[in-house]
């Protein structure tokens, strides 16, 4: 029989594009796989997956009352307990510490390989930065798991290594890159920088509209979140409006030729917090496979990356003259063409078609209970 397993997230499933990865190359694998995650009220409708000749992987979403905060967490996991108890698996995997207790608690219960996912270094995340109380009940949490798991992945070297150091704990490092993607001919890029992602604090956007009246490149913000009527206010307030557009929430197709189309990404973070700083975005993998160079910050995986592959521009901190003169330094035709060059290099390498070899061997070591 194929192995089964289960996986536990708190979001509502539509556009995880790590988990759909993740389960779609465990279903072609020949695991039977499902992915739990919870329904909002205004979640669009969830289709199972097919993998073409392979089978398919399903998906669940648990109901809850409450939608947000404290309350939210103690009622998912307490459902998500009970949903895990009374459904057939072989191994139960936990994303992140909003699910780890459960999922851990049921394989102890039923004798099932528990696994954990940490997609971020979860009690250092921005949502914690000050919430003393809140820090702590989820650093309890992780003190009484992670030191009691045998099977573990992370999605970097560096998240890896302090997990590692106060745990004891080995962590594997599966990172979070893109299918590979096939850019065809076309004519030359117009010329604009590209923000893409949720308008939230922490990721740089009121400094990049203050630094815009300096910047001759306009700006594309192809995104939604709660920070972008401040935006547009700010905006408006600079007069210039004739250099920056908000595209509002674009799927994931569209958003790709949009990418395709850019000058430059961006991909500024603000160091609030040591889960910021020890992270690697998704849209630095996104920028190399649409062979476009980016800015982004002078953090530990984007240098040690960077070092390598020489595809970005890294903003040491958020200084207007420093990032003008990054702008510049890509305006320069040799400068940027070498970028082009190297994206394209990385891109083969810095693929999900390359980086699922990891998360196979990882599976394959396990051993059903």
């Amino acid at each position: 029989m194929n192995t089964k397993i289960l996986f536990t997230v708190t979001n509502d499933l539509n556009y995880d594009q790590r988990m759909q990865r993740i389960c779609s190359t465990l279903a072609e694998a020949g695991y039977e796989v499902k992915l739990i995650g919870r329904k909002r009220k205004n979640s669009k409708p969830l289709n199972n997956i097919s993998i073409p000749g392979k089978g398919s992987w399903s998906q669940k979403r648990l109901n809850c009352f409450f939608d947000k905060g404290k309350f939210f967490y103690l009622e998912f996991n307490l459902r998500l307990f009970f949903y895990l108890l009374f459904h057939k698996t072989d191994i139960i995997c936990g994303i992140d510490l909003d699910t780890i207790l459960p999922a851990w608690l049921v394989a102890k219960i039923r004798g099932k390989t528990f696994v954990y996912d940490a997609h971020e270094y979860f009690t250092e995340t921005s949502s914690l930065h000050g919430r003393t109380f809140e820090k702590k009940i989820w650093k309890m949490v992780e003190g009484f798991v992670v030191p009691n798991i045998k099977y573990a992945y992370t999605v970097n070297q560096s998240i890896a290594g302090i997990f590692e150091k106060e745990y004891g704990t080995h962590f594997e490092v599966v990172r979070n890159v893109p299918l590979p993607q096939e850019i065809p001919p076309k004519p030359p890029r117009e010329k604009y920088m590209l923000y893409q992602g949720i308008l939230n604090k922490g990721r740089g956007l009121e400094f990049l509209i203050g630094c815009m009246p300096d910047i001759g490149v306009p700006l594309k913000i192809a995104g939604d979140g709660p920070l972008k009527e401040k935006l547009e206010t700010m905006v408006r307030q600079l007069e210039i409006e004739d250099k920056v557009e908000f595209l509002g929430f674009v799927r994931p197709e569209a958003l790709a030729s949009i990418t395709e189309n850019a000058w430059a990404g961006l991909n500024l973070i603000e160091n609030t917090g040591l889960s910021y700083y020890y992270s690697l975005a998704n849209k630095f993998f996104d920028y190399i496979q649409a062979e476009i160079p980016q800015i982004c910050m002078d953090f530990p995986e984007y240098r040690s990356l960077n070092d390598q592959y020489q595809c970005a521009a890294l903003l040491p901190s958020f200084e207007e003259k420093r990032f003008t003169q990054l702008v510049q330094q890509l305006e320069t035709p040799s400068v940027y063409q070498q970028m082009v060059k190297n994206t394209r290099i990385a891109k083969k390498e810095l693929n999900w078609e390359k980086e699922k070899q990891r998360l196979l061997d990882f599976y394959a070591q396990i051993k059903k209970p």
